[in-house]
């Protein structure tokens, strides 16, 4: 059983602080991403109505801290997604940025808490713990850390983490800080996720695996007395056919050659992520039987780590699937395509207007040339609607 459904969904997307381009695991098609560029991507998903923008961290990105605090002032209603890392930051200096970064944006900020799953990574970081180490701080580094922005001033001995008389003179916008968004899906992860979290987030597996997992966090919430909002992560290749998305998609790894993916796989295989094994589990490293549900393909996951599967489709099969994933109590939909700017006014032209929006795009008063209505014909009349059957 499910959780009653929630009548309208947030629709995020993503700053490929990382990098961007046409093409998967190649130089073909790339195109530089710096400050320009990603203004260029908040923009557009702050115009087009997007609820938020998730920013990835690690070493392959720029900081999601300083990045949105450069593109928070020239946006509007665009909340930012950032990521705190427990035994990479102190809760009371990740408490301070948080507050800061809150009211400098006006209470747009969302926190993503993200343990790390990369052992080389995480060493070259300071951090020499195991999985279930890793965890433990979570959930000291979350005690502290929310207690802070309760206002509380906190002391603390725990196994990892000491404090006396931590306290915040400055606090945020948002009572009791940013809402907390996680993911993971050990039994770890989600005994912290149960325990700690507003906003639980799984990549996109099938819809059957997803209501599986969803289930075993509901339980463990409700042994807790507590209920979670539920996110996930997808790309999106969507054109006005099926035929032409799964083209695209095609198109997307059509550089890729066999070492490549073999050299992401290993690294991949490294990782003591539960979440990455079950994402590598979907292809096993190889092209073959890509298209695991209905529209969901595994083709990104390749050679990405992370979220590595995509929904292909028309506009009315990609609204579909989402609403299969909302129907098991889904409400939080974290998108994203390449390259990262084009797609994000595909998505939002052709498949936002089919979804319950809780943001609706920015409807102000229209005048003159601010449409939609799609260049002047002949520089004297605008074009009508045309729509076509089936």
């Amino acid at each position: 059983m499910t959780e009653s459904v929630k009548e309208s969904i947030n629709v995020f997307w993503f700053l490929p602080t990382h990098g961007d381009g046409r093409y998967l695991g190649t130089t073909q098609g790339g195109r530089p991403v710096d400050l320009p560029y990603l203004q260029q991507v908040a923009l557009a998903a702050d115009n087009l109505g997007y609820y938020g923008v998730l920013i990835p961290t690690g070493k392959s990105c720029e900081d999601s801290w300083l990045v949105a605090a450069a593109l928070a002032p020239i946006t509007r209603r665009l909340r930012y997604l950032v990521a705190v890392r427990p035994g990479l930051q102190p809760p009371s200096l990740a408490a301070r940025m948080a507050a800061t970064l809150d009211r400098l944006s006006e209470g747009r900020l969302l926190i993503n808490v993200v343990t790390g799953g990369d052992p080389v990574e995480n060493k070259g970081d300071g951090i020499f713990l195991s999985h279930a180490e890793r965890y433990e701080v979570t959930q000291e580094f979350l005690e502290v850390y929310q207690r802070l922005l309760q206002g509380d001033k906190v002391d603390f001995n725990g196994k990892h983490i000491r404090v006396e008389g931590a306290e915040l003179l400055f606090p945020p916008v948002q009572e009791n800080g940013p809402p907390l968004y996680f993911g993971g899906s050990s039994p770890e992860a989600i005994d912290i996720a149960a325990n700690q979290i507003d906003t639980y987030l799984t990549w996109g597996e099938p819809l059957a695996q997803v209501a599986e997992k969803l289930a075993v966090v509901r339980q463990r919430a409700e042994l807790q007395g507590r209920k979670l909002s539920y996110g996930i992560r997808l790309h999106v290749i969507v054109r006005e056919t099926e035929e032409e998305a799964w083209a695209a998609a095609d198109r997307l790894i059509a550089h890729l050659d066999e070492d490549t993916i073999a050299s992401a796989q290993k690294i991949f295989a490294r990782m003591d992520s539960t979440g990455q094994q079950r994402m590598s589990a979907l292809h096993g490293g190889s092209r073959d039987g890509l298209r695991i549900g209905p529209n969901l393909w595994a083709g990104v996951g390749l050679v990405r780590g992370g979220a590595g599967t995509a929904l292909v489709g028309n506009p009315q099969q990609v609204a579909e699937r989402i609403r299969e994933y909302q129907a098991l109590g889904i409400d939080n939909f974290i998108l994203s395509g390449y390259p990262h700017l084009e797609e994000a006014h595909r998505f939002a032209e052709l498949v936002m207007p089919l979804l319950p929006l809780s943001q609706p795009a920015n409807q102000a008063a229209r005048t003159v040339n601010t449409g939609p209505f799609g260049e002047t014909i002949g520089g004297d009349k605008r074009p009508g609607q045309t729509v076509k059957e089936g």
